[in-house]
């Protein structure tokens, strides 16, 4: 099934991502206004591109340069309304360029309300908590820019939970129960907002300004010039002849492909293009082969050495080396695409279907002789982060390595133009989480300015303890302490939050936002900052693939022709490895490797649990082990599954005698049944 024997629809491809992705939905800009944005986003990311290689500017310049071009352009390629996104205006003396006058007028507020904090930076050392009312002026215009251009590049969701946010913070004093704080006054709100580091300036925009961008871009670059294709063609060559062969091309392109752009829903449409119509083909139904496709595609938010923004921000907040980040990710990952790839076994064995013939599948050395240059970027990408140097510079690199292969690829041979294109393109691409980082930002800075918090924590510690309290009792043979219990409910509750946060707002903005409120309640619990930024990043990827809202999985059912709400349970069920491995880490640290009390029994002893657990879920959840199972058989495997969660080594022991029980009952049973044919 290479890439080459199905037409790849580009077009079709970049409208389906466009219906289902607020993030990608540009308006059709007439000649003037496409040379004069495609200009800004060129700038911008040579801007990026120079200062990764050669120095970046003083800090809140850097992050002020950058968001004055962000916002900006959002307002020349978003639309204000749905009727915008697909109407084309011609130019007048309202609508300069073909765009609404309104827009160039924000684009100009943004750029100054923006560059006002570096051009006064030197003197606000000289007024802190006490600003002048041009400063509450120009936060105010920053504040309500930055909402709106969020609002046009990623839906109502975000702004409104930062809208509710900074009502907390002015109206705290009418807060509900432990809630309760004495309130700020606007002036006091926009200053700790806009005019300190604590706020839209802060970490998150830092973060997207010095690494995501650049990722971002390489992400392109590394696609046109041909490594996306190379992935799907090695998935192929390498896993198409087995059973169920086309999905399990999904799964392993998936997770290649992801690993550089980061991506669900981008990812979903690149690849399930080619392989969702190879398995229907083949016999899976419909909904099952986009479920496929979107589990799969989730998996390159958690996939080394991208993970969308999260590694950089976790660099960032945890203060540690990004390589760190890349090896705790490592096991966790594999872990998740083990699931999908058993679900895609099992069901495979169970309805009987076939792999592709060897005259439907390229030749792996014939894939690498062709196409083997296209690697080199991303091993210099990898080789200059391994050598202790910054993300940023590993970047700069790799986006160097792909302009040249591209120049000098006879196969794939990219010119001026393409380079050009892929540059606007990253650029477009990187917009909205530069919103959504700045928007968090204001979520941040309430956290730190109310102390929200830990009220949080208290909160849902003391429930997580009284239930913990009222279940322990219940529990045979103390299989379970208090102390497991409680961080167990606890735990369970993040994840629903996340979940539910992950609905309405991207993975990025959906981890900053945890990672502020949520995870310091599992810190207070004992765990590991680094398990306990893993767990919610985790829970909110699953966002991707959990109804009402599973943008990917509905991506993918859109190529599929499937009901979009069935694709998206089914996605949800085979996730089952993003949804056991957080809880098996976070009681196990080990299988995150560069965990303080790090050793390899631990670490073996998790990941033989978490491997024996996912295929116990996933063998429940498909009805099919060694052959098919009954409702017993299924509900025996669940409990075992939890019970290899469990840390103690007893409660191990007890999930892996259960699953061989399973084992030898069905082994057992197919004997007998041979015997009698």
């Amino acid at each position: 099934m290479s890439s080459d024997e199905i037409e790849f629809d580009e077009a079709a491809a970049r409208r389906l991502e466009e219906k289902f992705d607020p993030e990608v939905r540009f308006r059709p800009l007439g000649p003037a206004a496409t040379w004069i944005t495609a200009g800004m986003l060129f700038s911008l990311s040579m801007f990026h591109y120079y200062t990764a290689g050669f120095g970046l500017l003083r800090e809140v310049t850097h992050r002020g340069v950058h968001m004055a071009f962000v916002l900006a352009l959002i307002f020349l390629v978003f639309a204000a309304t749905p009727k915008g996104q697909k109407t084309l205006y011609a130019p007048s003396l309202l609508r300069p360029a073909g765009l609404p006058l309104i827009d160039w007028l924000l684009a100009a507020a943004a750029v100054v309300a923006t560059l006002y904090v570096p051009y006064v930076f030197q003197d606000l050392a000289f007024r802190v908590g006490n600003p002048l009312p041009i400063d509450v002026i120009m936060g105010t215009v920053m504040i309500v820019v930055l909402l709106e251009a969020t609002r046009r590049s990623m839906g109502w969701p975000l702004p409104v939970i930062a809208i509710l946010f900074m009502l907390y913070a002015v109206y705290g004093r009418s807060a509900p129960g432990l809630l309760v704080h004495p309130g700020a006054d606007w002036p006091t709100v926009v200053n700790h907002l806009y005019l300190t580091s604590q706020g839209i300036y802060g970490l998150p925009v830092g973060v997207v300004a010095t690494y995501v961008f650049h990722f971002v871009l390489f992400g392109v670059l590394a696609t046109r010039m041909g490594l996306g294709k190379l992935f799907i063609d090695l998935a192929s060559a390498l896993a198409g002849r087995y059973s169920g062969g086309p999905a399990k091309v999904s799964v392993l392109s998936s997770a290649l492909l992801g690993s550089i752009s980061g991506s669900s829903i981008a990812n979903t449409v690149t690849t399930g293009s080619l392989t969702i119509p190879a398995m229907v083909r083949i016999g899976y139904p419909r909904h099952f082969a986009a479920a496929v496709e979107a589990a799969a595609s989730t998996g390159g938010q958690i996939t080394p050495p991208v993970m969308g923004a999260a590694a950089f921000l976790m660099v960032e907040f945890l203060g540690i080396p990004y390589t760190d980040i890349l090896l705790a990710a490592l096991v966790p990952a594999c872990m998740h695409f083990l699931g999908v790839l058993l679900q895609v076994h099992f069901e495979a064995k169970r309805q009987g279907l076939r792999g592709l013939s060897p005259d439907e599948l390229p030749k792996v050395w014939l894939v690498l002789r062709h196409d083997w240059p296209t690697l080199f970027p991303l091993f210099i990408l990898v080789g200059v982060l391994l050598n202790g140097n910054t993300p940023y510079l590993a970047a700069f690199w790799g986006i160097t390595a792909c302009i040249v292969i591209g120049f000098l690829n006879p196969r794939n041979r990219l010119s001026p133009r393409d380079i050009f294109d892929a540059f606007v393109i990253g650029a477009k691409y990187a917009l909205s989480v530069g919103a959504a980082a700045a928007t968090v930002g204001i979520v941040i800075g309430v956290v730190t300015l109310t102390g929200v918090s830990f009220k949080v924590s208290y909160i849902v510690t003391s429930n997580a303890t009284a239930w913990a309290a009222a279940i322990q009792p219940l529990i045979p043979f103390d299989l379970m302490s208090l102390a497991t219990l409680t961080l167990l409910f606890t735990l369970i509750l993040t994840g629903v939050v996340c979940i539910l946060m992950g609905c309405g707002i991207p993975t990025t903005a959906n981890y900053l936002i945890m990672v502020t409120v949520t995870a310091p309640i599992l810190v207070m619990l004992g765990v590991e900052p680094l398990v306990a930024h893993f767990f919610v990043f985790y829970y909110g990827v699953l966002a991707d693939i959990t109804p009402p809202v599973a943008l990917a999985a509905y991506a993918a059912s859109g190529i599929a022709n499937a009901n979009p709400f069935k694709a998206g349970n089914t996605a949800f069920r085979l996730g089952v490895g993003k949804i056991l491995v957080p809880f098996v880490f976070v009681f196990s640290p080990s299988m995150l490797i560069v965990v303080k009390d790090f050793s390899w029994q631990s670490f073996f002893l998790a990941t033989g649990g978490a491997v024996l657990g996912i295929t116990a879920l996933s063998a429940a959840f498909s009805a099919y082990f060694v052959g098919p199972l009954n409702a017993a058989m299924r509900v025996v495997l669940v409990i075992a599954a939890m019970l290899l969660v469990a840390p103690e080594l007893y409660s191990t022991l007890i999930g892996a005698a259960l699953i061989a029980a399973v084992l030898f009952w069905q082994w057992t049973a197919l004997r007998t049944a041979e015997a009698r044919t």
